[in-house]
């Protein structure tokens, strides 16, 4: 199911079609995201409060509603929101909007992992580096640009390989399901090694 992220309405409506579909919640993925790379000194700054928005906002948003779904549940549950490894690292010019963003993903997880702990709600985030996908498509043409981009993050991921999507979903499935019933407010990195160098 998809919303807007900077609508509280859409977070709402979105949480109760899934308890429509289903009867309850056990767990959720909040994958939000925007980016607008460009220097600071150039980017508007509604560009910025778009990536904000998106990113951040939007995050809080579903988390807002699906909580309390799940504290009223009274059964604990899983969330993970999807973050990025520009969330640790500032080492991207351009990316001075996405960059926070995403470090503001992580430590909500951080922070709803310490205030629904009690409750036995587990809050992670998950941040993958690239990983082929539609946004990510030009990267992987035979256009010089996208060849070279590609190359450069190649040499810089210990595994020499980008994540695939059954890399997110094996991550995924391992933080939604009871095999990771004690790890709570973690950022796992799913990168390739990418961040360990």
């Amino acid at each position: 199911m998809t919303c807007r992220p900077d609508s509280l309405a859409d977070a709402q409506q979105m949480v109760e079609a899934a308890l429509g579909r289903y009867g309850r919640l056990d767990g959720v993925l909040v994958a939000s995201g925007s980016n607008h790379v460009a220097p600071i000194t150039e980017m508007a700054v509604e560009d910025f409060d778009a990536v904000m928005d998106a990113n951040v906002r939007g995050a809080w948003l579903v988390c807002r509603a699906a909580g309390r779904v799940l504290l009223e549940q009274g059964q604990g549950g899983s969330v993970v929101l999807v973050s990025s490894v520009r969330g640790g690292l500032g080492n991207a010019a351009g990316y001075s909007a996405y960059c926070p963003s995403k470090a503001g993903t992580d430590l909500l997880a951080k922070t709803l992992a310490a205030e629904w702990g009690g409750h036995g709600i587990r809050v992670n985030a998950l941040a993958p580096t690239v990983f082929r996908s539609a946004v990510t498509e030009w990267m992987f043409t035979d256009d010089p640009k996208g060849r070279a981009t590609r190359e450069a993050m190649l040499a810089r991921i210990p595994l020499r390989r980008f994540a695939e999507p059954e890399d997110f979903v094996g991550a995924l499935i391992y933080l939604l399901s009871d095999a990771s019933s004690f790890y709570t407010g973690q950022v796992m990195y799913l990168d390739g090694g990418y961040t360990a160098c």
